[in-house]
């Protein structure tokens, strides 16, 4: 029997958590896990934050199409946030929301346990989330106060969408309309 001809038993019902979803997460993860101890947490998640900006610019312009606007409106961009995470399965919800900032909970990352130990990861949202508010609005600085990659049991982001007090006070990234 020659090789080309010998096929081997599919093993489909074999116990095995393993499909595209499981791969890919698991693949991010080693990626940033690999990154974080060749280059640092710093860094790695400046290598991410390059990922996410492309990715946030791609998501922005989706979600104009899709609404037919130009620009959206502060009310637009929160609800773009939710929406986004929930597509991918996270959990996000918005707790708070008002001219100067947009507070957002969580409950469930789309990374899903291969987020934890990898605060890297995190840039994809941050990056993601600051990208379609400076775009729109002008401006963000995205704040990620509780993450469940550094062990937090939800993840807590702020987004302030003016440079006030509080905002320069807070530690995270500022985003500007490019």
């Amino acid at each position: 029997m020659n090789s080309s001809t010998t096929s081997l038993p599919v093993i489909q019902d074999a116990p095995l958590p393993l499909d595209r979803d499981v791969f890919l997460r698991t693949l991010l993860r080693e990626l940033s896990g690999t990154l974080q101890d060749v280059v640092g947490l710093e860094e790695a998640s400046g290598f991410i934050s390059v990922v996410g900006q492309r990715i946030g610019d791609q998501i922005n312009e989706g979600y104009q199409t899709a609404l037919e606007v130009k620009q959206l409106d502060r009310e637009q961009v929160a609800q773009v946030l939710v929406d986004l995470k929930r597509r991918i399965q996270g959990d996000f919800f918005i707790l708070h929301q008002d001219d100067e900032k947009i507070v957002l909970g969580n409950r469930a990352c789309p990374f899903g346990d291969k987020v934890i130990g990898r605060p890297s990861l995190c840039m994809m949202t941050s990056n993601v989330f600051g990208v379609i508010a400076a775009e729109n609005l002008g401006y963000a600085k995205v704040v990620i106060d509780e993450a469940i990659a550094r062990g937090d049991l939800g993840c807590r982001v702020v987004v302030y969408l003016k440079p006030t007090q509080e905002a320069q006070a807070a530690e995270g990234r500022e985003y500007f309309q490019g």
